[in-house]
């Protein structure tokens, strides 16, 4: 009897937290759509409140260095979040976030006067879908990707160091080349990332605490890194200019 009855009392606290753990990685797993979501969208409201103001596009713009000095700043801070989140507390990754949704939000200003806001939100409709269809594969495809991380960086230094050099030589074959390689590599690491989210929170996630709440983060700032660019690289194809 007493055996049945501790049997019991072990399963019942197994379930217990198991489902605890369950419960646990689908809130950081929510958080890190969330946190995204709301990042583009500081990112875009940004964006749109500049493009409507003379004077801040003026000191973005009118000068290489004012550009040059917001892309620094986006790189820097992507850095720091990205190398050194642990270190950091979870308010502060957190603040560092929403600064770099701004300082993006900045530079993404140029778009509103390059395109029309008509195709912007079109294909912003039309790459939600696409990144919302790449992260549930990502999610629930059972294949290990893990193995495409050389091969993805690979093509993503390939990727930039062609769309450096095409800024000198200003091909318009080669622009369009470097074009669907973006698409198609963004939709990749789409799908990669969130799988990697889904194992880390998986691996790590059995808590909600400040530690896997900075995972949650980190995962959101990956996706929105994704988003971002396999955006710029639609609205390449399907913008239509002002």
């Amino acid at each position: 009897m007493y055996n049945e009855l501790s049997e019991k009392d072990f399963s019942s606290k197994t379930s217990s937290i198991v489902y605890e753990n369950e419960q646990a990685q689908s809130t950081l797993m929510r958080n890190v759509y969330i946190w995204m979501t709301l990042a583009l969208a500081v990112s875009g409201a940004t964006a749109w409140y500049v493009a409507n103001s003379y004077n801040l596009l003026n000191a973005i713009f009118s000068s290489s260095w004012g550009f040059l000095g917001l892309v620094v700043a986006e790189l820097a801070l992507v850095w720091i979040l990205a190398g050194m989140i642990q270190k950091l507390s979870f308010l502060m990754a957190g603040i560092m976030f929403v600064v770099y949704s701004v300082v993006n939000g900045l530079t993404l200003s140029c778009i509103f006067v390059a395109y029309t806001t008509e195709s912007i939100a079109s294909t912003f409709f039309i790459t939600a879908g696409m990144f919302a269809a790449m992260a549930l594969i990502g999610t629930f495809i059972k294949k290990d990707l893990s193995g495409l991380r050389r091969f993805l960086l690979m093509a993503l230094i390939g990727l930039i160091i062609a769309s450096v050099v095409n800024i000198f030589l200003g091909s318009s074959t080669m622009y369009w080349i470097i074009t669907y390689v973006g698409v198609l590599l963004f939709t990749a690491l789409t799908v990669y990332d969130a799988q990697q989210i889904k194992n880390m929170i998986a691996l790590y996630g059995n808590d909600v605490n400040e530690s896997t709440q900075k995972i949650a983060l980190l995962g959101s700032l990956m996706l929105y890194l994704d988003f971002v660019n396999l955006f710029l690289y639609m609205l390449r194809i399907f913008g239509n200019r002002d």
